[in-house]
This record gives C-alpha cells, structure tokens and sequence, in this order.
C-alpha cells in the first residue's frame, strides 16, 4: 500500500511540474501578446502609419517649460504678404450708389478707406519655334551656310525645362504616380503628355545625377559624423531595403534586397566609413567594428516606455528615462553657455547612475533557470535583452555627452528615409529595380539641395539642364 501510495504521489508530482512549466509558458505567452496588441509609435519601433486609426494619444517626454503655448512675444511671424505690384485694380463703390445719375461725378471724390488683395496663379502654355537659317549666297565665301540648333533642342516638338521640372518634382519629391502626374498636367496645361513620355523625364534626370550622386556618396563616406537608418519598400513584388547614410549637408540612398551587413556592404559606405556612425542598434551596424558607435537614444527612449507601460512594476525604467533626458538636458545647457564638455561632477554622477539601474533591471529580471539541457543560449526574454543591451553599449549610448558632435538621437536619418515611407504608402511598390534606383538618386540630390539650402523644384531644373554640380559650389 505505501509503495503504491508513493508512485501515486511521485506520478501527480510530475503532473504538477509539467502543469506548472505550462501555466509559465502560457504566462509568458499571454504578457508577450499583450505587449504585441500594446505596442503603437510611442512605446517601440513601429512606424506611425501602423497606429492606424488606433492613434495613441501623444505623450511627450519634454518637462513643462512654463511657457504659454503659441508664440511667444517678440516672436516675428509670418503671414501671407504682397510680393508685387497688383496686375489688376476693381473699385467697389457701395451698393447704394448703383443707377444714380451722379455716379461718376461722386466717383472722382471718392477716396480709398481699406485695400485687399487677391493672390492667384495664372498657367499659360508658351510655345517657342525655333528656325534654322539657310544662306544661299555667303558675301564672304560665296557658298551655302545653314543654320544650326542649339544642342538641347533635339527633336521636332519637345517639352521645355521648366515642364519636365515640374513633371519630375510631382512624381518624385510630390510622391504622385505617373498616371496621376499625366492626368495632372493634361487637366492643367491641357497638353496630352503621355505616361511613358513622364517616365522618361524622371529616368533622364536620373541619369544626369549619377556623377553628382557618386560625389555625395563621397562626401558622406569621408564626413567624421554619419547617420544611418533602413526602411523596407516594394519592388517588383518584392521586398527590397533602402539604405540611408547622411549627415547635416548630404544625403545618400540606395537599395538593396538584403536588409543586414550584406546590404549595408553592397552600398558601400560603411566599409569605408571612418567617422562615427549614428544608428538605432540593429546588430548589423555591430559587424564594423572598425568605426566608433553611438546609438539612438530616441530608440531606447520608446523601447523604455514600452517596458513601463507592459510593466508597471519595474521602477528602473522610468528612472532610466529620467536618467537620458536629464543627460540630454545638462548637455544642452553646456551648449547654450559655449562649453565644448559638461563637469567631471556629472560624468560620474551619470556613470554611477546608470551602473545602478543596470543592476537593479538585472535584479528585477533575473535569466531563469531551465531543467532541461538545451543548446543555445538561455533565453533572456525582451526587458532583459533590452538591459543586456544598455550595458554591453554604455559607452556608445552615452558618447553624446563625451562628444558634442554626437546628437541624441538618430532623427537625421528617420527624416531622410521618411519619403521612402510616404512613397511607398502612397504608391504602394515601385514597378522595376530600375525605377526605383532612379528615384532614390534624384531624392539624393533633392535631399542634399535642400540642407544646401536650394529650392527643390530648382534643383530638378539645374539637374535637367545638364548643372547639377551647383550644390558643392
């Protein structure tokens, strides 16, 4: 009886062991799937166009400055203002005055109390023939002289400059498709451009471009200071990346089918790059280990909030934000008073801080032990992975107090891929590889004669006309 007592008690021991892993994985499984169904733009990774109508309400990490909203005074504003004399005058007499017989006579006498103007825009199409000349007779040398056109008029009837301008700055940095481009100015110009007829502009001053673009490339390859970011889009049904490497004067981007290092070494900027590389710690940057890091710590700032969100009980994260935003801080006043570094006194209050809350989030999240004997690493679930991550790369999430040159966060780059995203939402794909390239060259240069401080639409002008080179002048 008691040996069969025994096994009974060791069998319903070893059901409620395995009961007991189960009720943990399913634990585990039901936080994960929380946090899935929680995560939006704010508290992780995910772009804000995945919010979609389920937009979080905006929570921002800024402290109240006491200021009134708005602008503030001695603020100067802008507002729509007259930039020419008026074209047309309409004098508006009052009602009253409509069918006396003293109209025009009282209309000399009368004087002027309020002005408004009425600013539009009037489209008209100019066409310019251009004529070769025959000579029969020379005066000179007694023969036949013709002659000869320009070198830019090549055909019979084609479009001028400032058309194919337009045409390319609508299909490229406006992100409309090229049939929406020709249904576009069909309706204005009233001039039957046809689709292919635009999707050979855009790919004609895409070639224009590929010395310029190699030249940034350059610029950017040799600057001391990099940001880099990627974003996925759609080409030819497919999955394709599009890498970015920029800095505050130039703006490079290209594409590859590969997301990680093999990517990053086919565009072939970080193979050569010296400086240091600003990015979001996605572990491919890590294979260049050549170069000198610094992580976004506008990353680490939403993967926190998310930790804090999903899980209330770890304290650290929140006094983790605290920690970055109070760094961000006591940096930017060292800037505002033209000191090249902060005080001794705070690197080591920093330093000691964040040693501190590293090792309380290992406390709180310690790495569970397994019975079973797997290969592998043991897995550390997402907040432990998340701490393991701030300590292994203190130094280069806190190199943007060491060096002033660093920023904070990563928003360079996020900015300059945010037209590959609009792109990409509103056309959904690119048709060819081809027509992608062409796209994201001209949106180099665009991008990079825009931080030069050059109007776009001049930009694809000056690039159509064969003087695309303007921008390193």
């Amino acid at each position: 009886m008691i040996e069969q007592l025994m096994q009974q008690i060791s069998s319903l021991t070893t059901t409620v062991d395995a009961q007991t892993n189960l009720i943990a994985q399913l634990n585990q499984a039901i936080q994960e799937l929380k946090e899935q169904i929680n995560k939006n733009s704010n508290n992780s990774s995910k772009p804000p166009s995945s919010d979609g109508y389920k937009k979080p309400t905006p929570k921002s990490l800024r402290k109240s400055s006491g200021k009134s909203a708005g602008g503030q005074k001695g603020h100067k504003g802008n507002h729509l203002a007259i930039t020419a004399q008026p074209n047309h005058t309409i004098k508006h007499m009052p009602s009253a005055c409509d069918g006396c017989a003293h109209h025009e006579m009282c209309t000399k006498t009368a004087c002027i109390i309020e002005k408004r103007h009425v600013i539009d825009a009037v489209v008209e199409v100019s066409v310019t023939e251009h004529q070769t000349l025959e000579m029969p007779i020379c005066m000179l040398h007694g023969d036949t002289r013709n002659g000869e056109f320009p070198s830019h008029i090549k055909a019979t009837v084609q479009y001028g400059e400032n058309l194919q301008s337009l045409a390319v700055a609508l299909n490229t940095l406006g992100t409309v498709s090229i049939k929406r481009t020709h249904e576009i100015l069909s309706g204005v110009f009233n001039i039957p451009i046809a689709t292919g007829t635009i999707s050979n502009m855009v790919r004609r001053c895409a070639n224009t471009l590929t010395d310029t673009v190699e030249k940034i490339k350059e610029k950017v390859t040799a600057s001391a200071l990099g940001h880099f970011d990627e974003t996925g889009t759609r080409v030819d049904k497919k999955l394709w990346w599009v890498h970015n490497a920029s800095n505050q004067e130039y703006t490079y981007l290209d594409l590859s089918p590969k997301r990680g290092s093999k990517g990053m070494e086919q565009c072939g900027v970080l193979t050569e790059f010296q400086g240091i590389a600003v990015h979001d710690c996605y572990p491919s940057y890590w294979k260049f280990p050549d170069i000198q890091h610094a992580v976004c710590n506008a990353h680490l700032l939403r993967e926190l909030t998310g930790i804090q969100e999903n899980y209330p009980e770890q304290a650290w994260a929140s006094e983790f934000i605290n920690l970055l935003l109070e760094m961000k801080k006591v940096k930017g006043k060292a800037i505002t008073t033209e000191k090249e570094s902060i005080s001794y006194y705070y690197y080591h209050k920093f330093d000691k801080r964040y040693d501190k809350l590293i090792e309380q989030a290992r406390s709180d999240n310690p790495i569970l032990e397994t019975t079973a004997k797997k290969r592998g690493r043991k897995k550390k679930g997402k907040v432990r992975a998340l701490v393991e991550r701030l300590a292994n790369y203190k130094a280069s999430v806190c190199l943007f107090i060491h060096d002033f040159i660093v920023p904070f966060d990563n928003n360079q780059a996020e900015r300059d891929v945010r037209m590959i995203k609009v792109k990409t939402k509103v056309s959904g794909c690119f048709r060819s590889e081809q027509g992608a390239r062409d796209y994201l060259k001209i949106m180099s240069y665009v991008g990079t004669a825009h931080k030069q401080g050059y109007n776009a639409y001049e930009a694809i002008k000056n690039a159509i006309s064969g003087t695309p080179d303007f921008i390193f002048d």
